[in-house]
């Protein structure tokens, strides 16, 4: 590990980013933290201060005022790291922050590392593992979904879960590890549990069924997290900028009547029954002479194969063309899919737009897809085609949204843990159904639950923390 991981030395860092803003804060932490912010801080009330209050004064480097600031005082063990911490409040903008951080370095503070001072909370007994990494799935959250559901780990909902599963697999293979300790003789219990039935086996069975929607549980909470690629296509002057800028509820993307205006993609995130949606709008597709255009073009082809979900708009005023068809027909071929989705069906939405001044033929049926009738310019149609993209998004990813599991893992390396732990115990189980010994048994026990204690953190190692807290932002 990093030589400055895990020493308790004083660190600070910026806990907002940098910029125009009414105010900065600078978190400190560490052994003899106190001390020496007192040691460049005025009034000199700092180093008597009581946990938990707030001090006003100023921020001093040789008997020149730097800046004014309040300071929050947190005494060990009652702070966020479980040391000695501060947070200082100065104001704001590119100079301030800057010129009281120098000061504070000058002092005796070293910059603290990615992920420093939820690492010191973890060695430190305040979080476990899960909560460590709910910290940085707060932070990041792009819907108020994935926000809720990050709190809730932060709360201990997936710490009391794994606990939970934890003690059952304990429950199990401590049975099994007394059959191997004493002969049959010496224990009252059934011949035939001893002669290879896995001892208290129906609670392993219910720990595995546990194990397994922890595991489902990703492939939903990923979608909350990382959100969906939705590709806006179809062909030029179709009005895909005008429906992009329509579903932001913001002037984004350059609309003129004139085809090909948009050269290049656009990209930003939106919420959708708060599932982050990641929506690019794409330089319509035609052949061109135009060599930027065409470059424009190739890019549109290309975002189409990664894309999870395509909004593909019909020019209501011109109806359905061969250019249309083509898409329509050719959507599913190996030219718009890659490799790793080659075998899945992507998704398809047509949109029926400008349907304001050319309405949608009644029993309107085109290339067996769902036609929804939008007109980006006055918005109708716009409520309804957010509730078809949400259902295209469960449908593509089999599962309900309002049956949302109450405990899910996340990250993706809790998930790998716990396939882990469920790989080992259906092999065990696999053995006791076949009356194995339990000498071949017990190791695979000891593997499940050794790898539910690596996803709170009560096995680890110093290279798993150091590439897990590295990935943190500074200040956290």
């Amino acid at each position: 590990m990093h030589d400055n991981y895990g020493d308790d030395s004083p660190i600070a860092a910026f806990a907002t980013v940098a910029g125009n803003s009414a105010l900065t804060l600078i978190r400190c932490s560490g052994k003899g933290a106190i001390d020496l912010a007192s040691s460049v801080f005025a009034p000199k009330k700092l180093k008597d201060a009581l946990g938990n209050t707030v001090l006003h004064g100023w921020i001093i480097s040789a008997n020149e005022k730097i800046d004014e600031v309040l300071v929050s005082v947190f005494r060990a063990p009652k702070s966020y790291t479980g040391e000695d911490s501060l947070d200082i409040c100065c104001h704001g903008g590119p100079s301030a922050g800057k010129a009281v951080m120098s000061v504070l370095k000058k002092a005796g503070f070293r910059d603290a590392l990615p992920g420093e001072f939820t690492f010191r909370a973890f060695t430190n007994g305040k979080l476990d593992l899960t909560k460590a990494e709910s910290v940085m799935e707060l932070v990041s959250a792009k819907t108020d979904t994935s926000r809720r559901h990050a709190v809730s780990r932060l709360c201990g909902s997936l710490e009391t879960e794994i606990g939970e599963i934890k003690k059952l697999l304990v429950h199990v293979l401590s049975g099994a590890e007394i059959y191997l300790d004493y002969s049959e003789d010496e224990i009252s219990a059934d011949a035939d549990e001893a002669e290879g039935k896995l001892p208290n086996q129906d609670t392993a069975l219910d720990a595995l069924a546990r194990l397994k929607r922890l595991s489902a549980s990703w492939q939903i909470e990923r979608i909350f997290q990382e959100g969906v690629t939705v590709v806006i296509a179809g062909r030029p002057n179709s009005g895909k900028s005008s429906l992009f800028n329509a579903l932001l509820k913001e002037d984004r993307s350059i609309v003129t009547e004139i085809p090909g205006t948009t050269r290049d993609w656009i990209e930003a995130y939106v919420s959708v029954e708060g599932i982050p949606v990641r929506l690019i709008d794409t330089a319509g597709l035609r052949e061109s002479s135009d060599s930027v255009e065409k470059i424009g073009v190739q890019r549109s082809r290309e975002l189409l194969k990664e894309a999870e979900l395509v909004l593909y708009l019909i020019d209501g005023a011109q109806g359905v063309t061969k250019e249309d068809t083509a898409f329509c027909v050719g959507y599913n071929a190996a030219e718009y899919n890659t490799a790793e989705n080659a075998q899945t069906q992507k998704p398809l939405l047509l949109l029926w737009n400008k349907a304001d001044i050319a309405p949608l033929p009644q029993n309107f049926e085109f290339a067996d897809n769902k036609t929804v009738s939008v007109s980006a310019k006055t918005g109708e149609g716009i409520a309804e085609l957010f509730t078809a993209i949400a259902s295209a998004i469960q449908e593509q990813a089999d599962y309900q949204l309002r049956e949302m599991p109450a405990v899910a893992v996340g990250t993706e390396r809790q998930k790998k843990l716990v396939d882990t732990a469920c790989s080992a115990l259906e092999e065990a189980l696999a053995l006791a159904e076949k009356e194995e010994p339990l000498d071949l048994i017990a190791p695979l026990l000891r593997e499940a639950v050794n790898a539910l204690g690596e996803i709170t953190g009560e096995v680890s190692t110093a290279d798993i923390l150091e590439e897990m807290f590295s990935r943190f932002c500074v200040g956290k």
